[in-house]
């Protein structure tokens, strides 16, 4: 399966090449920092959120007019807009951009930033909500005529969008979330579902699990991870590299508030259950960061050259991970090493064996 490369858009940079979507907005950094995702060969970059942050639509429409192909994975947290809304949101940027939107659903693991915009629903009420809102974003998308909709969330009568999206049949939906509710509801809308940056062995159950739950709607979504990368031209070099970012973090003043508040996820409580399991696994999964950002950044990242890391990569393409969201921590490296070097040799040793798979089915066929 092809590989898709995805990469991150902030709207400013932050100290030490630590990037968030929160504070203030930089366009003269984001108009460049586009484009180079563009000429790497990206094919999508996310566009984060948080309540305090900038509008993802508004990033991704300006980052749209400097760029000529990349696409934009913005992410959206459901509940704050009607879905019907965001449908026509979303197909007239599509038009704009020449289909090149996307949209990404997170419905939420922390609640405090839940209510900084007046959201008090519960996590499992959450995802319920979830799912009647996708529900009614694609029908909106693909209603030839006027529809009613009643469900527990929302009700709607004679909904329908003259503006219908350029990508057919609509753009694509990216969903994440780890707990059951969370499956149900992504296995069931999501095209590409992904995952957090975990061992393998995790992966495999979580792939297990999100397959097993699109069965029954017909579905087969692809996989995909997001994660960091720490590179070198050599193994010392990246782990001499992991190592001082793994101290600077800890003494990153503006870090502090946000891993008191997002400290008590579930997603920060696994990554310090696996930090404190074993520092390493798997070929090169490091956990060594979690102690130090746990909530306020990656949950484990991969240490090595970037042959390493693509090699270690290529296990999770091996369990049906085929999109890559994979950020450095150098703004000043990161496409150049992440998007020009190792993204490459991931790419090529990929398409390799999609061939080599392609011959071997053929020749079964033929026999």
């Amino acid at each position: 399966m092809p590989l898709i490369q995805i990469g991150f858009l902030p709207t400013r940079p932050l100290p030490d090449g630590w990037m968030a979507s929160s504070g203030t907005i930089d366009p003269a950094f984001v108009r460049p920092y586009a484009r180079a995702h563009d000429e790497a060969g990206y094919d999508y970059v996310l566009i984060g959120w948080s309540a305090t942050g900038p509008d993802g639509f508004t990033t991704a429409a300006f980052a749209s007019c400097v760029t000529e192909r990349l696409r934009f994975m913005i992410a959206h947290r459901t509940g704050f807009v009607a879905p019907t809304v965001l449908a026509r949101k979303l197909a007239t940027l599509d038009h704009y951009s020449a289909g090149r939107a996307a949209i990404h659903i997170i419905t939420g693991g922390n609640d405090l930033d839940q209510q900084r915009d007046g959201d008090w629903v519960d996590h499992d009420t959450r995802y319920a909500r979830t799912d009647e809102f996708l529900h009614l974003m694609r029908r909106e998308w693909l209603a030839p005529e006027p529809f009613d909709f009643e469900g527990k969330f929302y009700r709607v009568t004679r909904a329908f969008s003259d503006v219908k999206p350029v990508q057919q049949p609509h753009p694509t939906i990216f969903f994440g979330g780890n707990s059951p509710p969370a499956v149900a509801t992504g296995a069931k809308h999501a095209d590409i579902y992904m995952l957090g940056s975990e061992p393998l062995a995790i992966i495999a159950e979580r792939a297990a699990a999100i397959r097993q739950a699109a069965a029954p709607h017909g579905r087969t979504p692809r996989l995909g991870i997001s994660t960091r990368a720490i590179l070198g031209k050599t193994e010392d070099e990246a782990w001499e590299r992991a190592f001082a970012i793994r101290d600077r973090a800890a003494r990153f003043s503006h870090l502090q508030t946000v891993r008191q508040e997002w400290g008590q996820t579930d997603g920060a409580r696994r990554a310090l259950e696996m930090a404190q399991q074993q520092p390493r696994y798997d070929k090169r999964l490091w956990t060594g960061l979690a102690p130090a950002v746990a909530g306020a950044g990656p949950v484990a990242v991969f240490v090595g050259t970037p042959e390493q890391v693509a090699e270690a990569l290529l296990d999770y393409y091996d369990l049906g991970v085929s999109a890559f969201l994979v950020r450095g921590f150098d703004l000043d490296r990161e496409i150049e090493e992440v998007g020009r070097e190792m993204f490459p040799i991931l790419r090529a040793e990929i398409e390799r064996r999609d061939r080599a798979a392609a011959k071997r089915n053929g020749n079964e066929g033929a026999g």
